[in-house]
């Protein structure tokens, strides 16, 4: 979902000696998706008590808007914080003092290093925004770099947001490919991200998969209840969100890059405007959600790994263009009063 979102640097040669795979032992971070495009939000000083008082400790910022960064500085919500896809081809075609001076304005100015838990380098980029593709590797490696100097890589990750649709076939998950097209940017983006130890980022939402494709995709199956199995690979399938994050961690395998861990940056189901759009649906998918992240469930590929989520979104966003539903993923009113009763921690 959009939210508003070749060259290789000679310095920058990684090794490929070791394999990445995480364990969580404590729960992953549940976070959500803080999306501004409305005309109707409270004050982000506003938005930012109430992601407090209901114990949110992670937040997607899809743009360093100063207005909204600032109330956080000083609490401990930890922010992942989007780096804008029209911001990329002056970061990468800058020098390393151009993406320092990007993030001491736009970000160090305003909050904390200390809060921030990932930068998002660019939202859908390939496929869904090609103007921008061949500016992600570079303003990756610039803002890498950049970081390296101020002692920051191993506090804060880089990565860049994908849509599901990078996967030109993800059915069964074993057989699921990237798409050809993309596939020398997402290679370049997988070699640093396995070896910066940085995650995978993608854009997961079942809901439309169970709109396109109601033939196929039960209802049942994209909210996560059990029901209907698949089994691919002995592994068995309950649900449509396990197959999704399986598919691309069979894809990277493919690619030779396994064992980068992924973290589903948006995921959410609307409350109005389309079928199957309603709030009690939206319990029954965040809930299982959620419930999953917190009990390390993890996939049948992976299981007991976490998968990290942000759910989307915090408000409805009644200027986001599209389809009806597109306006209708909040999760809390602009009264701070939860659409519904989902259950966070």
């Amino acid at each position: 979902m959009m939210n508003c979102t070749r060259t290789i640097h000679p310095f920058f040669i990684f090794s490929h000696t070791f394999l990445i795979f995480f364990h969580f032992s404590v729960a992953v971070p549940i976070g959500i998706c803080y999306g501004r495009v409305a005309n109707n939000l409270p004050p982000p000083t506003t938005a930012v008590n109430i992601i407090t008082t209901n114990g949110i400790s992670s937040i997607r910022l899809f743009n360093p808007n100063p207005e909204s960064l600032q109330p956080f500085s000083g609490t401990r919500i930890q922010l992942a914080i989007g780096v804008p896809n029209e911001d990329l081809p002056s970061i990468a075609a800058g020098t390393t003092t151009t993406a320092h001076n990007w993030l001491q304005s736009n970000i160090f100015a305003h909050v904390s290093p200390d809060q921030i838990r990932y930068l998002i380098v660019g939202n859908e980029v390939f496929l869904k925004e090609p103007y921008y593709t061949s500016h992600v590797i570079p303003a990756i490696f610039n803002i890498y770099q950049a970081l390296h100097i101020l002692n920051l890589t191993d506090k804060i990750k880089i990565s860049s947001a994908q849509a599901a649709s990078i996967l030109s076939n993800s059915y069964p998950p074993s057989h699921a490919i990237f798409d050809p097209n993309i596939l020398p940017d997402l290679t370049r983006l997988l070699r640093f991200l396995h070896d910066t130890s940085s995650p995978l980022m993608v854009n997961v939402y079942t809901y439309f998969s169970y709109i396109n494709n109601q033939e196929y995709v039960t209802l049942d199956y994209a909210l996560l209840k059990s029901g209907s199995e698949m089994i691919d690979q002995n592994l068995v399938y309950e649900n449509l969100f396990d197959m999704t994050i399986d598919a691309f961690i069979y894809a990277m395998e493919r690619e030779g890059y396994g064992g980068i861990r992924v973290v589903v940056t948006e995921t959410g189901w609307p409350t109005a405007g389309g079928e199957a759009a309603n709030g009690e649906n939206a319990l029954v998918y965040n809930g299982n959600v959620v419930k999953r992240s917190l009990n390390n469930v993890g996939t049948p590929k992976r299981p007991g790994i976490g998968v990290e989520v942000f759910l989307f979104d915090l408000f409805d966003e009644n200027e986001k263009m599209g389809n009806e539903f597109e306006k209708h993923f909040g999760i809390f009113g602009i009264n701070g009063v939860k659409a519904y009763d989902l259950v966070l921690y």
